[in-house]
């Protein structure tokens, strides 16, 4: 039995922090949802009922939380109100002091280390000196009383002391200057404990307004635990609330909600590039209303913050710097505007262009409840991801939050009922006593500045360049030879480039990925491939960003960007294009705008100048950026165009980064924008990788003169500018999938996020040029990197020939990538099936075990560890084939006969097959005349829900939720009309003829809670069958799985990124995702370190082929192994990539 003291936590944070180290779980991976909600009293008068009310609404959001096994620990729940002023001055009494009545009482509310007594006086003592620093009274400390026997044993193990700070304003100021004193004390405390070494120091709020009670407990605890609430004396005018569900198991006290101005129920999804543009902002930050003491509060995120908690800290800068609560909300989280002019009036168009010019969005779904201590607010993201419901009672009150009927109200007395939609607002503003809807509220905030006239500084570039005539840079011969030396193929240029000049659109591949990752490859491959594409899964949603595309942008902002913290017409002084693409001439026409204040940045080095001669060269391009940006130019131009025979150009994604997070540690990046000229740059991934690493324009020139060529052969129809114009679309199209598969709408909150993870790069050469970034797996540095662009620019200036090399990275050529299905080894595998040969078989294991390394598996040899044990005592061959499935591939995919012949195999042999997205013919729930069984004993449940029905989920013995495909996370799927056949449109209750659509998300799963919910309802319909969930390995899939385990899912499946699919963008076959020996080892630790192993079972698949790769999966954590492509193949799949 576990003993929960403080050597239990002492152990657990020793463990976390070992896993950490190894690179198998982080705490910025970890995710959260929430109930959140708001009660106000409309005329701003405190009473009782008001707290009541919002202790009431906090237990009704019960099921958005979550419970530790314990029964009691729960994963966070708080309450905020206004301070009882009557109730602390006894508490003031009470410490031998009399309160002054005349002047503003302030309460800090805080948690200490409970267990380190010297600590806890050092964090007094750090309090008390900055308060008197400020010039302000101390009457005294207070203990806050606590009934901890509500508390679970984990909750109660890491439980801080919690203690009060009662202060008196000595000064001749009112409330507003008061709270921004306490602000910059609060911001002087936090910082002083950090440099002291103080663990478990919190100041949940220091404010003369309101103050906020919660903890590691289930909202029906907090006021229990708590008996303040319960006082009669406590009164307050308005509660805000908030329940949380964490994938986290660890209670950390620090993290549960409300923070100091917001409560939030979502998740920002743009977190690494705000972060990275605030700490770029702060160099800028000033306000009067600071002056001296505005380096005080920096930096505005503290290390460490979680996504909500950075928000929070956002707003409350922008807030203490002078701007009202709705109006901070609009300037992070923006309702859409950019493709709504129609139906939204100009002056709120030139509010949101101004928010634009001044700030980055935090972009992701956010139900938010706010208060600055005057305004109370409700607010909702730009896709309305979370809900935000409310009522308007015939008493004064308004209630909002995620659930209707939280207060239950006489109905009688109900004015109004509604939900806010996306981007809405409503809010209360208590010195006013008056209630504003949406739209009133937005045309107060519209008016308050003439936001109108300061727009009129933005120069919109578009305008400008158009119709400017397009043009090649290089043809004949030295195209050849810059096409070589940037490792461009004759596959590339026809599968690749070609598809998106002629059409528009990406190429479309199918049957996975089964070449081996950049750092195994002997092949010469961009840096680009070393970059695996960061999805959403579960937590938040994924965008459709064919049929969303309103609430998407790819607006680019650059320019000089000023002080964040001013309100001023000089901040819309900025340069806007429609989209980062950039073509040749357009290029021109903009460096001609750009006038004498652009500086151009030579990104080559000269070939045979020795082993560091890119890393001189990094260096000399990162100086050569500071002097310049020091020197007046608001625009550098980082290009590779003056290769040639004795200069090598760099890879301009490590040039680019390097730039950006060198200005950004200088402070100096929002003086200038990054443009980058790039000739190796030529699909839609290559231009994300730029732009997540901080490029603001991207001009792939090389990729432009090609397409000239194409059309000067005949090769393409057309002129030069209709192509470019179809390849921007491609792009952009290409960049809005991207970016939606992060829940990303907005291209400037996506730009300098680093939202990838590297696989194969140094991890030393990462944190250097790609701060931020994860890369589990090191590899390749930069003297590597160097040896691999010099040998290619070699062959392209040296090599003595103009034809480019044919290729095989997506297709299988003899001399091209290495490919684990190759024609041989498809026959030999046919062939062993064929003649049922276990000889023929082991020929097929020792070929594929003999390939060159292909997967991360193959790098690694089983260890025995000991004697081998008897063939009987070994679990028997029936018990592990029921560890086999085919995973889910749909009627449509597949044919009526390969889809009927793989249930009838795996039920003949005991093991599982899974009938897919596509529903399933009701009459295979009968035998076959001979007995078969063609019914699938998995029956999957996807975005789209086809053929989903009563009868339909009571045909199994499992159910599966299909989060995400392993091809292509964080996309839907498409079944083309000529597909749909009658038999496929009455399985899927269509019509035959009818394109069929899978969305990107679950439109009814947009939380961990919601998942939650569909897991219940499945279990409810089929009590017999067990609940299985779908993921796809990536980045933090750990803590993921640990939030599907308390959901209470049986089987959580990890799919690698090299799983097969019937059709998909070849950028997201080849990018997205991460191998499965990646996430299943995560997920494995993860869910061990949270005592959640034992209630999972884990199965995995992607390119699994033999039996060496079920063993080695098995020893990483695995307990069933799914099996598509081989399976497939050995049926006779010819496999038509």
């Amino acid at each position: 039995m576990t003993i929960y003291d403080q050597d239990w936590v002492q152990a657990e944070e020793t463990k976390r922090a070992w896993m950490a180290e190894n690179s198998l779980w982080r705490e910025e991976d970890e995710h959260s949802s929430c109930g959140v909600g708001l009660v106000v009293s409309i005329d701003g008068r405190a009473s009782r009922k008001v707290v009541q009310n919002g202790i009431d609404a906090l237990k009704a959001v019960w099921h958005r939380g979550a419970v530790d096994a314990d029964g009691k620990t729960g994963d966070g729940a708080g309450i905020h109100v206004q301070i009882p002023v009557k109730f602390f001055y006894d508490q003031v009494r009470r410490t031998g002091h009399e309160p002054d009545m005349e002047k503003l009482i302030a309460v800090g509310q805080i948690f200490l280390p409970r267990t380190d007594f010297g600590a806890q006086e050092r964090c007094r003592t750090i309090v008390e000196t900055e308060v008197l620093r400020m010039g302000h009274y101390i009457y005294g400390w207070r203990h806050v009383p606590v009934d901890t026997s509500v508390l679970g044993e984990k909750a109660n193990a890491t439980r801080p002391e919690i203690e009060q700070i009662l202060i008196r304003c000595e000064k001749d100021i009112g409330q507003e200057q008061f709270e921004r004193e306490l602000y910059i004390i609060r911001r002087r405390i936090e910082k002083a404990a950090l440099a002291a070494h103080i663990a478990g120091m919190y100041l949940c709020s220091l404010s003369c307004r309101s103050i906020i009670y919660k903890g590691m407990m289930l909202a029906e605890q907090v006021a229990v635990f708590y008996p303040d609430l319960m006082d009669e004396r406590f009164e307050s005018a308005f509660a805000i609330y908030h329940q949380r569900y964490s994938t986290n198991t660890f209670p950390q006290w620090s993290l549960a909600q409300p923070f100091r101005m917001l409560a939030h129920n979502g998740e920002i999804n743009t977190l690494k590039g705000n972060v990275n543009w605030m700490r770029s902002h702060e160099i800028r930050m000033a306000s009067s209303a600071f002056g001296e003491m505005a380096e005080d509060i920096k930096p505005i995120i503290p290390a460490g913050t979680s996504d909500s908690g950075a928000l929070d800290a956002v707003f409350e800068a922008l807030v203490r710097a002078g701007r009202s609560a709705p109006m901070a909300k609009t300037m992070l989280v923006p309702e859409a505007w950019s493709k709504t002019a129609i139906e939204m009036p100009q002056s709120w168009q030139d509010m949101y262009a101004y928010c634009n010019s001044v700030m980055e969005p935090w972009d992701g779904p956010a139900a938010l409840a706010m208060t600055d201590g005057r305004w109370v607010v409700g607010g909702l993201d730009r896709n309305g991801l979370r809900p935000m419901r409310y009522v308007l009672t015939g008493d004064g009150m308004l209630i909002a939050g995620s659930e209707a009927g939280m207060v239950p109200v006489d109905e009688i007395t109900v004015r109004e009922k509604g939900a806010l939609g996306p981007g809405q607002m409503i809010a209360v503003d208590m010195a006013e006593g008056r209630l504003y809807r949406d739209w009133d509220l937005k045309d107060r905030l519209a008016a308050s500045q003439p936001f109108g006239d300061w727009v009129q500084k933005v120069v919109e570039l578009n305008a400008l360049m158009r119709d400017v005539p397009e043009r090649a840079l290089f043809e004949g011969a030295e195209l050849r030879r810059r096409q070589i030396a940037a490792g461009y193929t004759l596959e590339e240029l026809e599968q690749v480039l070609a598809p998106m000049a002629e059409d528009g659109k990406e190429m479309i591949a199918s049957m996975g990925d089964d070449t081996p990752p950049a750092v195994l490859s002997s092949k010469y491959r961009p840096l680009s491939h070393y970059f695996r594409q960061n999805f959403s899964q579960v937590t938040n949603p994924p965008i459709d960003s064919l049929r969303e595309s309103r609430v998407m942008s790819l607006k680019t902002r650059f320019g000089n960007l000023t002080n964040v913290l001013a309100e001023d017409s000089s901040q819309t002084e900025i340069l806007t294009l429609e989209s980062p693409f950039i073509a040749n001439a357009e290029f021109d026409e903009m460096v001609r705008q750009f006038g004498d204040r652009v500086a151009f940045i030579d990104c080559t080095f000269a070939s045979g100048a020795g082993d560091d001669a890119l890393r001189q060269a990094l260096e000399r391009v990162r100086t050569e950026a500071e002097d310049a940006v020091r020197s007046g130019a608001g625009h550098l131009v980082l290009t590779d165009e003056h290769l040639g025979e004795d200069k090598v150009a760099m890879p301009m994604i490590l040039a680019t980064s390097a730039v950006h997070s060198w200005l950004t540690r200088k402070g100096l990046r929002t003086f200038t924008s990054v443009n980058v000229r790039s000739a190796e740059c030529i699909d839609p991934h290559y231009f994300a990788v730029l732009i997540g690493c901080g490029a603001t324009t991207v001009n792939a020139y090389l990729a432009q003169d090609s397409i000239a060529d194409r059309i000067r052969r005949g090769l393409i129809e057309g002129s030069l500018v209709d192509a470019m114009r179809r390849y921007r679309a491609a792009i952009d199209a290409g960049l809005l999938k991207i970016m939606s598969k992060m829940g990303i709408s907005v291209i400037s909150s996506y730009r300098g996020g680093l939202n990838f993870e590297a696989v194969g790069l140094s991890r030393a050469m990462v944190a250097e040029y790609f701060p931020g970034m994860q890369s589990r797996i090191s590899g390749i540095g930069i003297t590597g990197i160097q040896h691999k662009i010099s040998e290619i620019h070699a062959k392209g200036f040296l090599g003595g020939t103009d034809v480019l090399p044919v290729g095989g990275f997506y297709k299988a050529r003899r001399s091209g990538e290495s490919h684990a299905w190759e024609a041989q080894t498809m026959h030999m595998l046919q062939s062993a099936c064929d003649r049922a040969s276990f000889d023929l078989w082991k020929q097929y294991s020792a070929r594929m075990r003999a390939n060159p390394p292909i997967h991360l598996r193959d790098l690694l040899d089983i260890k025995p560890i000991g004697r081998a044990v008897p063939i009987d005592e070994v679990e028997s061959i029936t018990s592990i084939r029921k560890r086999f499935v085919t995973p889910g591939m749909s009627l449509g995919a597949l044919s009526p006969e390969a889809h009927m012949t793989l249930n009838i195999a795996m039920n003949r042999i005991g093991a599982k097959s899974d009938s897919g997205e596509g529903g399933e013919d009701p009459a295979h729930a009968h035998p076959l005349p001979n007995g078969d069984n063609p019914c699938a004993k998995i029956k999957q449940v996807a975005s789209g829900r086809f053929g989903v029905t009563a009868e339909y989920l009571n045909a199994c013995e499992e159910l599966e939720i299909k989060v995400a495909q392993g091809a292509k996370p964080g996309e839907g799927g498409q079944l083309p009309g000529m597909k749909v056949t009658a038999l496929i449109a009455r399985l899927r209750h269509s019509t035959p003829g009818v394109t069929l659509i899978s969305p990107p998300p679950h439109h009814d799963i947009y939380s961990i809670e919601d998942l939650a919910q569909l897991i219940y309802d499945l279990k409810q319909i089929n009590p017999r069958a067990k609940v299985t969930v779908k993921l796809v390995a990536s980045s933090g899939v750990g803590t993921i799985a640990a939030g599907v385990a308390k959901a209470k899912a049986d089987v959580i499946l990890i799919s690698g990124h090299n799983g097969g699919t019937g059709a998909s963008p070849a950028t997201s076959i080849k990018y997205a995702g991460l191998p499965w020996e990646m996430g299943l080892t995560e997920a494995h630790q993860v869910l061990a370190m949270n005592k959640l192993r034992d209630r999972i079972t884990l199965r995995t698949d992607g390119g699994l082929r033999t039996g060496r790769d079920i063993v080695i999966a098995a020893l990483m954590g695995a307990e069933e192994y799914g099996i598509g492509t081989a399976a497939l193949i050995a049926m006779g799949c010819i496999m038509v990539r």
